[in-house]
């Protein structure tokens, strides 16, 4: 019997989910352990769906690869529960006409990874290589949301075995993937790739796989395939629910046929009853072998705005000295002195205004609101944070696209502080996604495009910063995770805060093959004890003996540190400007009268050099 033949004479019905029902049952842990520990259970799911007239049944391999096995400290069982998953699904198909795939699911999919290619690459091959040892009748590589990798490793994949495989993409919106692919030209790639069976599986349930459909035409050298949700989930006392009827999965069938499906089967939610459901729906049916497709809709129009915006800080500081300050938004609700403090810094002639997304973890004004105010009432340029810590997905693309509508299009991408220091240390963090992904995100956005593929109708204009640490033993490391997230998409960098001359001197030198440019972080000191506190207890930030010594001269006299502080923020701007174009000042405890007084020295300086320069030429 062969899977092919099969499906060149009719159709083949997959299994339905199998979490789902170990999730029905209590049990919320690695489902892929369970291989090696209820033996018995895996089986009488694979027998059930068996009974229900299924011909392909999924070894439950979903994430038993490196990567995701990590998560539970089970990344040396590879091996071991991929071997024990396939002999678990042959014994239950034994004496059956009945094919077992090996399953392999995405690892980038709608939680955040840090994966990168070549880890992805490597744990494929190891779970790959264990499947294939064991004879699966066929590959079945599912779930996969990143387009780009299911293309990595259905490469790899042929290039190993001549044997069967399926390849399901699965999406946000109906008919489009993440990326703003059309399913069909998804589809398509696949089928050129070598893929025998191309189709879509979960997130979105029978309606809208259907619709998706309508717009695909009939591969000339595979077939296609679907595995829809249950339904849309509801969430009951703390769990994940699918209420969908199995009999509609009957009446369901036949619309999946008409749209040339020849595998079907159940995904999230879907059980042996709705698995029985699609048997009896396409039970009389033939395949079909021509198809009409549906004329697509001419693409939705993406009014780019590019080049409508002022001047981006990329662009100011790439032509002279920039500056920019952070002035956190308050704490409480009383604006007033915060207003003057940025009327003040506009006066000494800072580019814009930096303001933090609730620093250390403690809830301030929201600071699009605050940018918002900003730029409305002393047209300021803002310079708005943002955090993965504090917004799902749906809120950060939600966030982002306020963002533009009150124009206001410099972000900066960073992680978040956790919560656990600041006010509310037993509160949630989200972390969806980390800065990389926010910043691909962010791009993909400018493309007129959502984060789950749909079209925007109009392309944003965010120009993106990201945070650097320079502060670390081994700057080439640092640098390496700057350059990723310049492949990102990061157009500029921010520094943490700088104490060292020669901090300064060697990350020019690190540096200087990038095109990006970057802001220097100087935060003036205020006293010996506000020293001491950021060596010690801030993330990110080191200041050298010598500036804390120096520090430490003044302890007892509040004037007298300041003054210190700003001589030492002096000494480390002049090394800067020598080496960048770009001032990150950071304003301590709302003393903006500090950061006004640097922007005025860096401007002063400046403008001295030039004059210096000038005469220098003129001279020649």
């Amino acid at each position: 019997m062969d899977l092919l033949t099969e499906l060149e004479k009719g159709f083949l019905i997959g299994d339905g989910a199998m979490g789902t029902l170990l999730y029905s049952y209590g049990i919320d842990q690695c489902f892929e352990e369970l291989n090696l520990t209820h033996e018995e259970q895996i089986t009488n799911i694979h027998k059930a769906y068996i009974d229900a007239g299924c011909n392909i049944i999924q070894t439950n391999t979903y994430g038993a690869n490196y990567v995701k096995l990590a998560r539970f400290g089970l990344e040396d069982k590879v091996k071991e529960i991929n071997t024990k998953a396939i002999r678990i699904a042959k014994q239950a198909a034994a004496g059956k006409d009945v094919f077992v795939l090996g399953t392999i699911g995405g690892i980038h999919g709608t939680r955040s990874s840090q994966a990168s290619k070549e880890e992805i690459k490597r744990s494929f091959r190891e779970q790959l290589y264990c499947l294939l040892l064991e004879n699966v009748d066929g590959l079945m590589l599912e779930t996969y949301y990143d387009l780009e990798e299911l293309r990595t490793v259905l490469k790899i994949a042929r290039k190993e075995t001549d044997i069967p495989i399926i390849a399901n993409v699965s999406m946000h919106e109906a008919g489009i993937l993440q990326n703003g692919v059309p399913l069909a030209d998804a589809l398509k790639e696949l089928e050129d790739l070598g893929a025998n069976v191309v189709g879509i599986n979960c997130r979105l349930g029978p309606f809208h796989m259907i619709e998706s459909l309508k717009n695909v035409p009939l591969p000339k050298h595979a077939y296609l395939a679907a595995y829809p949700n249950a339904s849309l989930p509801s969430y009951h006392e703390g769990k994940l629910v699918y209420e969908n009827e199995p009999d509609y999965f009957r009446a369901c069938a036949k619309e999946f046929r008409d749209e040339g499906v020849r595998l079907l089967g159940g995904c999230c939610g879907t059980t042996p009853k709705h698995v029985e459901a699609l048997v009896e729906g396409v039970r009389g049916l033939t395949p079909l072998r021509e198809k009409e497709v549906i004329t697509k809709e001419a693409p939705m129009e993406i009014k780019d705005v590019q080049g409508k915006e002022e001047a981006s800080l990329t662009d100011i500081v790439k032509e002279r000295h920039s500056i920019i300050v952070e002035l956190d938004a308050p704490k409480h609700l009383d604006t007033t002195e915060y207003m003057k403090g940025v009327q003040v810094l506009k006066e000494a002639g800072v580019d814009a205004i930096t303001l933090a997304d609730n620093s250390l973890a403690t809830p301030r004004i929201a600071n699009s609101a605050v940018a918002t105010k900003i730029q409305r009432e002393s047209g300021v340029k803002p310079l708005v944070h943002l955090t993965c810590r504090d917004r799902n997905l749906i809120g950060l693309q939600s966030h982002l696209m306020g963002l533009d509508t009150d124009g206001i299009h410099e972000i900066l991408a960073i992680t978040g502080d956790p919560t656990k220091i600041g006010d509310f240390p037993g509160a949630t963090s989200v972390f969806d996604v980390t800065s990389f992904d926010l910043i691909k995100m962010i791009k993909q956005l400018n493309k007129g495009i959502s984060f789950s593929g749909k079209s925007l109708k109009k392309a944003t204009n965010f120009h993106v910063g990201a945070a650097f640490n320079p502060n670390v033993a081994r700057i080439d490391a640092a640098v390496k995770r700057m350059e990723k997230k310049i492949d990102c998409g990061a157009d500029y960098f921010l520094t943490q805060p700088i104490y060292s001359c020669e901090k300064i001197k060697e990350l020019y030198e690190a540096t200087k093959h990038l095109e990006q440019p970057m802001y220097i972080g100087i935060m003036p000191l205020t006293s010996s004890r506000n020293a001491e506190f950021l060596h010690n207890e801030v993330p990110g930030i080191k200041l050298t003996d010598d500036v804390r010594n120096k520090m430490q001269s003044a302890e007892g006299d509040k004037e007298y540190s300041a003054q210190i502080g700003l001589e030492i923020a002096k000494e480390l701007i002049d090394t800067a400007l020598e080496h960048f174009h770009g001032i990150y000042l950071v304003t301590p405890f709302m003393r903006y009268k500090m950061s006004a007084e640097l922007v005025r020295y860096i401007r002063e300086k400046v403008h001295l050099d030039e004059e210096i320069e000038d005469a220098k030429t003129s001279l020649i």
